[in-house]
């Protein structure tokens, strides 16, 4: 008969094993490129409305110990922070971005030009590679953004002409499908706020993008989970990108990592950067590995990226985001991504959750 201490010790020794092979994960999610940098619907074959894989099968053992991990790591993160260390490393980020600090404005308006003008070169693409169009208003729209891009004072044209493209995807391939990709809207929000030199509702216009920037993820994070199948054909075309590592579980890994870094985005000046510099590497990394449409299609992302990275505010004296509650609300943050893609799933395509 198997001892109570056995079981323990066989436990300690399978978590060990486990946070070995997450660290390991993360380390060269950061170092290389993977599924986790780029977006499988461009590349591979997809089916939204089929039945995503039951949560009883995403909240396994594996995915248990992945997130415990993760929490232990964002929580390191929240405490260096309070420190005279996370002092330091933020003065020293400082130094190194006051550059792009200086240019955020210039380098999103170039970033968002680039990119328009190559999907208005290629043609036929709403916004990204799989939104694809025949109808002829896309290409004058995209004209209209990319000229109106050239001044402060017409931004807010620009934006609306994201907003407006936004809306036609919607409605050729559902919200389910935009909800990939609510980064435009930031996008076209930060654009929007700084033509007219104005804040959403006391929030600063680079807040707004960088909190379109972390749901976005969060919920493509949650794809990895859902529909790990769609990423197949890449683990061969590209095979080094999973290490060696079983699919299943570098899937549930990817997106456990993509998960934090997203929610990191959305907390404290140190925490957010970090991950923030974390994320460019990988996207960034990806544009090598997968070529000139990667490069194009996470333009924006990897421009918003930056800003965050060279956002040099501290937090203010009334903030109440104390390391404890981090764990908490991420949490929080994940089971309420997990409820509201599977929950809208089921009630958009009759589909079952578990």
């Amino acid at each position: 008969m198997v001892t109570f201490c056995e079981r323990i010790s066989y436990a300690l020794r399978r978590s060990s094993s486990m946070i070995f092979r997450f660290a390991l994960v993360a380390l060269f999610g950061v170092l290389g490129t993977g599924s986790a940098s780029a977006h499988v619907k461009w590349f591979c074959a997809y089916n939204v409305a089929g039945q995503p894989e039951g949560l009883e099968n995403v909240l396994c053992q594996d995915f248990e110990v992945l997130v415990f991990v993760a929490l232990v790591w964002l929580f390191a993160g929240c405490l260096i922070e309070k420190t005279s260390v996370g002092d330091a490393i933020l003065r020293s980020m400082d130094r190194v971005t006051s550059g792009l600090q200086a240019n955020t404005e210039l380098i999103v308006r170039a970033t968002v030009f680039f990119f328009f003008v190559s999907l208005w070169a290629i043609g036929g693409i709403i916004l990204t590679p799989e939104l694809k169009s025949t109808s002829p208003i896309i290409g004058p729209i995209q004209l209209v953004i990319i000229g109106c891009l050239l001044s402060r004072r017409t931004l807010p044209i620009s934006a609306l002409g994201i907003a407006t493209l936004f809306g036609i995807a919607v409605h050729d391939y559902g919200i389910f499908h935009l909800a990939d990709y609510p980064i435009f809207l930031g996008i076209a929000a930060y654009l929007a706020l700084t033509g007219l030199q104005k804040k959403f509702f006391g929030i600063e216009a680079i807040d707004v993008m960088r909190y379109a920037t972390a749901v976005t993820l969060m919920w493509a994070s949650v794809e990895k989970w859902a529909y790990p199948q769609w990423s197949y054909p890449i683990f061969v075309t590209h095979p080094g990108i999973t290490f060696g590592f079983d699919q299943d579980f570098y899937m549930r890994a990817a997106g456990v990592v993509e998960f934090t870094l997203a929610f990191a985005l959305l907390w404290t000046p140190l925490v957010r950067r970090c991950a923030a510099a974390i994320l460019a590497g990988m996207f960034i990394a990806a544009c090598f590995e997968f070529g000139k449409i990667d490069l194009i299609g996470h333009s924006g992302i990897i421009a918003v990226l930056f800003a965050i990275i060279a956002d040099s505010r501290r937090v203010a004296e009334n903030d109440r985001r104390v390391p404890i509650l981090a764990p908490a609300t991420f949490c929080v943050a994940l089971a309420t991504t997990l409820f509201v893609y599977y929950v809208g799933h089921s009630y958009l395509f009759n589909t079952t959750v578990l």
